[in-house]
């Protein structure tokens, strides 16, 4: 493996990053609630997990048999969509002065690694584009690649979903109209995101 396909991988995986997604929903609603911190921190462990289980060669296993990532897919799916709702049942309501805190930080973080564990974009970077940057030929063992590339990956991620929470949190919490509205946008886009989802698999099927 050397530095070229590394950075190849690099450029590929901030295009997945960089789209805003669910993820970037849930960090702008964790961001409004302060809970950037624990939420970022799940949905890393989530990739962190994608990344060890190709590495462990799990992967693999699972992209041979279509109805496990069709099983995936719902489930992240019906996920995504429960998460929505409850993000258009409480949207962030934010006051001049008052912080606002909802829920412990563990469950931010259990959802979080929900929200990237259960995410078929996420899958889909580890199972079928994460395998093309390695090289059998290479000194380094394919797992041992494929924790490097995971690496780059969860660090890139660590970034930006960071300065989206933050970022919504220094921007908007002065706009408590603006901070609402964003807040229905994110739930919506996560249902949206996993109704297009179950909606794909479902005409699959």
């Amino acid at each position: 493996m050397t530095i070229a396909a590394v950075a190849a991988f690099w450029g590929m995986s901030m295009l997945f990053i960089v789209t805003p997604g669910a993820d970037w929903a849930y960090a702008i609603s964790a961001g409004l609630r302060r809970r950037t911190t624990p939420a970022v921190v799940g949905m890393l462990a989530g990739h962190v997990g994608a990344a060890a289980l190709v590495a462990a060669g799990v992967g693999a296993a699972v992209a041979r048999y279509p109805l496990a990532l069709t099983v995936l897919t719902v489930a992240g799916s019906l996920y995504l969509v429960w998460l929505g709702i409850g993000t258009l049942r409480s949207p962030a309501v934010v006051q001049e002065g008052v912080d606002l805190v909802e829920a412990s930080p563990g469950r931010w973080m259990a959802k979080g690694f929900g929200v990237s564990g259960l995410n078929p974009k996420v899958f889909l970077l580890f199972l079928a584009i994460l395998p093309q940057f390695t090289a059998s030929a290479s000194p380094w063992p394919i797992g041992v690649q494929i924790a490097v590339l995971g690496a780059v990956h969860v660090i890139s991620c660590a970034v930006v979903y960071f300065a989206v929470g933050f970022g919504a949190a220094s921007v908007l919490r002065s706009r408590p109209t603006a901070a609402r509205t964003v807040s229905v946008i994110s739930g919506v886009a996560m249902i949206v995101i996993g109704g297009v989802l179950l909606i794909t698999q479902l005409v699959h099927a």
